[in-house]
């Protein structure tokens, strides 16, 4: 992210012990679990650094699928019949407090969709489960559409 003051990179040996986004549960997760779920390859996680090299935020990847029938069938109507998309699951994202405010969380999705769009594993659609309305309409802001049905599930085509 050139100009914003920010690098965004792989999670690596980053000091995550303070990371306070405000959202317990995702602070937890990434303080305690996302190494693990690196480790065991479960999720890639992706960290955005301010210039004191301090993680300013974080998202995470993974596989996913979405059923064909909770797609709109506008979009569902261009697609083969198969009972599944091939899916990037936008697992979790978080901004730290004090770097909130300033469109990082956007810039941390438009990161993700570049890295899905350009793996070398095939996938159509991004997909997150967003956790509250709130979220949903930042994503939405975003376009992501929800999908049928499931009113925190978006998606969001590659």
């Amino acid at each position: 992210m050139s100009g914003s003051g920010y690098r965004i990179e792989p999670l690596a040996d980053h000091d995550r012990a303070f990371f306070d986004s405000g959202s317990e549960t995702l602070d937890r997760y990434f303080r305690e679990r996302a190494g693990q779920d690196v480790r065991r390859r479960l999720a890639s996680c992706f960290v955005a650094v301010d210039e004191k090299a301090e993680v300013a935020g974080f998202y995470t990847l993974a596989a996913s699928a979405v059923s064909l029938e909770t797609i709109a069938p506008q979009r569902a109507k261009k697609l083969p019949r198969y009972p599944q998309i091939p899916a990037v699951l936008l697992g979790r994202l978080a901004v730290a407090g004090k770097h909130q405010g300033r469109r990082l969380g956007a810039a941390l999705v438009a990161d993700a969709l570049i890295r899905a769009a350009s793996s070398e594993i095939a996938a159509h659609l991004v997909v997150v489960d967003a956790k509250d309305e709130r979220a949903a309409r930042f994503y939405e802001h975003l376009e992501f559409e929800r999908l049928d049905g499931e009113s925190l599930r978006l998606i969001r085509a590659l």
